[in-house]
């Protein structure tokens, strides 16, 4: 039984461990633009199902990290004319050799080709083929409609794809520079109700207050469960000595 419970308390300090390099890494991007905060619920099952103040559960708590994909907290006003917001569920469609990646992040620009594109130069994907600004027109000109339908004095230049996973949200993998992909089996779905707004751009969803406290917890429970562990150890340790005389 001792072996199980030392096995246990390892396992919850690994999990804390986890949790709190996810909750740190939230921190980090709390103002990086559409970035997508990584939920944890280790800590809050093992200080719900705990039955003691010491903050060590002899129980298996379920380790889970997901992404809250809520909406952005704020909408940031830049003027720029291909700096766009998403308000509501779906993802731009960024195209890459290794496949489609799928971001939150609006902030383009065009290429030599006059194709729109993101900061690492990738195109962005519209229906139908990349959304292509002629040289002929000048980026003032540039209207981007509440459904992502792109015109310049009245002729249209194309329209962004714009998808979701309604049904595999769990399979949406962060890939860093808020991109994310999915595995190849998982088909995407055109979205219909989102409203993109030309001139802003989408802030992260983290709620710095709220990470700081789930923080608070994490330490709390790791540092007691260290505790559990140097005790154990000291006890043996005594025990150990006692039996040598």
């Amino acid at each position: 039984m001792s072996t199980d419970i030392n096995t246990q308390v390892s396992s919850n300090v690994a999990a804390l461990e986890q949790e709190f390099n996810a909750i740190a890494h939230n921190l980090a991007n709390a103002s990086t633009t559409g970035y997508k905060r990584i939920t944890t619920s280790f800590s809050k099952a093992m200080d719900a199902q705990r039955g003691s103040t010491s903050g060590v559960d002899t129980q298996q708590a379920e380790a889970t990290l997901a992404l809250d994909l809520s909406q952005g907290n704020t909408f940031i006003e830049t003027g720029g004319k291909l700096d766009l917001a998403l308000y509501g569920k779906g993802f731009f469609v960024i195209e890459t050799e290794d496949g489609p990646l799928y971001t939150r992040k609006g902030r383009f620009q065009v290429n030599e080709n006059g194709q729109v594109v993101d900061s690492q130069g990738r195109i962005v994907s519209g229906n139908g083929g990349p959304v292509t600004i002629p040289g002929s027109v000048s980026l003032s000109q540039v209207v981007v409609s509440n459904d992502g339908t792109v015109s310049a004095d009245g002729q249209s230049l194309g329209k962004f794809e714009i998808v979701d996973f309604p049904e595999n949200t769990e399979d949406i993998i962060p890939v860093g520079n808020s991109c994310y992909k999915v595995p190849e089996n998982v088909d995407s779905s055109a979205v219909d109700n989102v409203t993109m707004r030309q001139g802003y751009l989408e802030s992260s969803n983290v709620k710095i207050v709220d990470e700081l406290v789930n923080m608070i917890m994490v330490t709390r429970l790791y540092e007691a469960n260290m505790k559990f562990i140097t005790t154990k150890q000291e006890a043996s340790s005594n025990l150990m000595s006692v039996a040598m005389g």
